[in-house]
């Protein structure tokens, strides 16, 4: 019984620390503020489209809509704006123009 015991311990100990050893840490997401600032390897405030190409992928589909003004470059302030309205957008209620039933 003491041999089975020490052996099942001995399965366990080495199962965990196989466990340990194979598991990868999760990657954190980064913040709007930390992709911003990693793009913006100039510093300024103004990400542009080069920067966002290199270091913020997942704007450029989207820069021309958040660069309204055409400024040629994005602060966070132009993205926050940009991500509460598509936010808004995807929030509406259904409208009301489904054809109502004829009398």
């Amino acid at each position: 019984m003491r041999i089975l015991l020490a052996s099942v311990v001995a399965v366990v100990f080495a199962l965990t620390a196989h466990a340990e050893t194979t598991t990868h840490p999760k990657h954190p997401r980064q913040t709007l503020e930390q992709h911003f600032q990693n793009a913006n390897v100039t510093h300024d405030g103004h990400l542009t489209l080069d920067q966002a190409k290199t270091g913020y992928k997942s704007l450029v589909p989207h820069f021309a809509a958040i660069d309204r003004d055409n400024k040629g470059y994005v602060t966070e302030d132009d993205i926050r704006a940009y991500n509460k309205t598509q936010r808004a957008l995807h929030h509406q209620p259904a409208s009301s123009s489904a054809p109502t039933p004829s009398s």
